[in-house]
């Protein structure tokens, strides 16, 4: 291996391809040529003497040797944001990219319509929202900033509770003008129900079903919180709803609130970029903005 040939900003393509799963994606991620992000795998490839990925028509898979550099790029990808928070040059004009990976409920009803005004603000700063129903990797860097439901036991993460929220059961007054109201927790089984797609849970803090009926039997599922609104709105059936969510539509009304539930969100931050100002600087803005809104929680 010829060491005085090695570039970090081809550990970076590396580790970009690794995550997306593919030149192409890692081409779009980094805003490079998907030749040149091509021409500087094979680069390192050459210069390592060994594959780093076996190249399929439909994306790349790490080979054993891609695998055995992938925790010692992080590595120094974690070294080098640690320089550049040290040192703050990368982050003196306050630009850059920031991502934020958050349940699509709290990402698409609540975060997403606040941005505007940060982005106003710190017009150098790019901010990216994902709002899906998942899980994000912090430490591979899928996102900068997590919001999640839990909060993290493993790990270098840093977390603080933002709020404390709550869901219950809700229907469209068009549905309950048809089907009526159940009385108890029993008569929701002579109900159409609508819920997650179970096996797409990703985790069992949002598996809310158990908790309003042992016999929950979904007519509708729908992987998504804001889907699922949709749908109740629609007439589609009663469903878990969150309150902050709801709370925005007429149509809506509450079924059963004294079976409510509570659950929080919590932001999380790997060690690694919690001092790097653009993370900082979004992180205390959500923190702000959740607090600012607390009541709509409840």
């Amino acid at each position: 291996m010829n060491y005085s040939q090695m570039n970090w900003d081809d550990i970076r393509i590396f580790l970009a391809i690794g995550r997306a799963g593919q030149i192409l994606g890692a081409a779009r991620a980094l805003g490079l040529n998907h030749a040149t992000v091509a021409r500087r795998l094979t680069a390192l490839e050459t210069n390592f003497g060994a594959r780093l990925f076996v190249r399929r028509t439909n994306g790349c898979d790490l080979t054993a040797e891609g695998e055995a550099l992938l925790p010692r790029a992080e590595a120094m990808e974690s070294a080098m944001l640690g320089a550049a928070a040290e040192i703050g040059k990368a982050d003196e004009a306050l630009s850059g990219t920031v991502r934020i990976g958050a349940p699509d409920g709290f990402g698409v009803a609540f975060l997403a319509p606040r941005l505007g005004e940060l982005a106003r603000e710190h017009p150098a700063l790019r901010l990216q929202l994902v709002p899906i129903p998942r899980s994000f990797s912090l430490s591979r860097r899928e996102a900068d900033i997590a919001i999640t439901v839990e909060r993290p036991t493993e790990g270098r993460l840093v977390a603080r509770k933002l709020v404390d929220y709550r869901v219950g059961l809700y229907a469209a007054r068009s549905y309950i003008e048809r089907a009526g109201v159940p009385e108890s927790r029993e008569a929701l089984a002579g109900h159409r129900l609508v819920g997650y797609v179970e096996d797409l849970i990703f985790t069992p803090a949002l598996d809310f079903s158990a908790a309003f009926s042992r016999d929950w039997q979904s007519a509708i599922e729908v992987s998504s919180a804001i889907g699922q609104t949709e749908a109740v709105r629609a007439g589609a059936g009663i469903g878990i709803l969150h309150a902050f969510i709801a709370s925005q539509y007429d149509e809506l009304v509450p079924v059963l609130p004294e079976l409510g539930l509570t659950r929080a969100y919590w932001l999380v931050l790997h060690e690694d970029v919690r001092d790097i100002r653009r993370v900082a600087l979004v992180a205390d803005f959500i923190t702000r903005q959740t607090a600012t809104a607390r009541a709509i929680f409840g």
